[in-house]
């Protein structure tokens, strides 16, 4: 599986490789980092089987219109909740990767982004204040400004991997 995706080590492979060289706190880093990977893992499968069996129960069970508003909004919002937790969790994996911190502003800034496009894909604009709209679409504002900040930071050996 390694040599279809172009890798020569697996993570686990490299954290046993540097365990002996790292600090408690590092090997404490890892080990949650492990768990986390455990917990989101398991989310997903759980959502995607939820978003598989109410795809089907809307779809073909009450034979809803998949072009009827309702419908839409829930089916891409759970979508948007798996895409979301997807990328959570890979930004999480990096760290067994040994590619990054265990913090990493940009993935934040680009999961919260994600977050806000799932929520005007759900929203339901009749029931929504103007306030309400205008807040969101700055914090969108704001969260593209501090990406963009950030990528105007980033180092040109970081921009490659």
């Amino acid at each position: 599986m390694d040599k279809i995706f172009g890798r020569k080590e697996r993570p686990m492979s490299e954290t046993r490789q540097y365990w002996g060289v790292m600090s408690v706190y590092e090997r404490f880093e890892q080990v949650v980092v492990l768990v986390l990977s455990a917990v989101i893992a398991i989310i997903v499968v759980i959502a995607l089987w939820r978003l598989i069996s109410g795809v089907y129960s809307l779809l073909v069970v009450t034979a809803l219109d998949p072009l009827d508003h309702a419908v839409f909004q829930a089916t891409f919002g759970m979508i948007m909740t798996l895409l979301i937790a997807i990328e959570f969790k890979h930004s999480i994996i990096q760290v067994l990767h040994r590619r990054d911190h265990i913090i990493q502003v940009d993935a934040v800034i680009l999961i919260a982004q994600l977050t806000l496009a799932r929520k005007f894909i759900i929203f339901d604009l009749k029931s929504t204040d103007a306030m309400q709209i205008f807040a969101l679409g700055f914090a969108v504002l704001v969260l593209a400004v501090a990406h963009w900040i950030l990528r105007e930071r980033v180092p040109a050996d970081r921009e490659d991997g």
